[in-house]
């Protein structure tokens, strides 16, 4: 498919973002108290919670939450757009509204939802506007797709407290989207980075993430 041979040719690219700047925004993070602990967890959290999060493409953010404790399931698809049952080729038309996301199905006992926006904000850049590295458009765009009330707080505290903090250089311009209906992509789609890891995008854009990710949140890992 040509969008799959963009990102296997561009992907080379890369991410600046990540680096040293990632390990610099976790140390901040946490010592400006921006995101909760465990500590803070409600006593009476349900036993599986819904996040969905766009924050590129979605074998990166996909292959990212895969790794970590607490997390069920991750599932890559399509969200926030005006036609039903997109495919992957509309979707990346730009066309559809429709952002590249991930459905986490997780345990808020184990990984609380500040958590997650955490590992969020920490691997991907959301101070681009509609584009990720050499990925385009507004599929691409960095996204959070609340399920309630309190997800919707919680983002919106976040996001003023690491713009206050001056931890990017330019502003987030994530947005903050009511959770619609949720489209799986095609099965292929679903854990291609467990399954297509020696893919030149894989390699040059998702690896790395993951990389850091285990280094960063080692305490979170499903390994451990």
């Amino acid at each position: 498919m040509t969008v799959l041979y963009f990102k296997t040719h561009y992907g080379f690219l890369g991410y600046g973002f990540l680096g040293t700047k990632f390990l610099i925004w976790v140390v901040l993070v946490s010592s400006l108290g921006v995101i909760m602990t465990n500590e803070s967890q409600a006593v009476d959290a349900p036993a599986v919670a819904k996040a969905t999060f766009g924050g590129g493409c979605f074998w990166c953010t996909e292959a990212v939450y895969a790794e970590i404790r607490g997390v069920n399931s991750v599932t890559s698809g399509y969200t926030g757009g005006r036609i039903p049952n997109p495919n992957y080729r509309q979707v990346c038309s730009g066309l559809t509204g429709h952002a590249e996301a991930v459905e986490i199905q997780y345990d808020p006992a184990v990984v609380p939802f500040e958590k997650l926006l955490e590992i969020f904000f920490a691997t991907h850049d959301p101070t681009t506007l509609n584009r990720q590295g050499p990925d385009v458009g507004t599929q691409y765009r960095s996204a959070i797709f609340y399920h309630d009330g309190e997800q919707k707080q919680i983002a919106e505290n976040v996001i003023a407290k690491l713009d206050q903090a001056n931890i990017f250089s330019s502003p987030i311009v994530t947005t903050l989207e009511k959770a619609g209906v949720f489209y799986p992509a095609e099965d292929y789609h679903q854990d291609y980075f467990a399954n297509n890891g020696s893919q030149p995008y894989c390699q040059a854009v998702v690896a790395p993430k993951v990389v850091k990710v285990r280094k960063a949140f080692e305490d979170l890992l499903k390994s451990k």
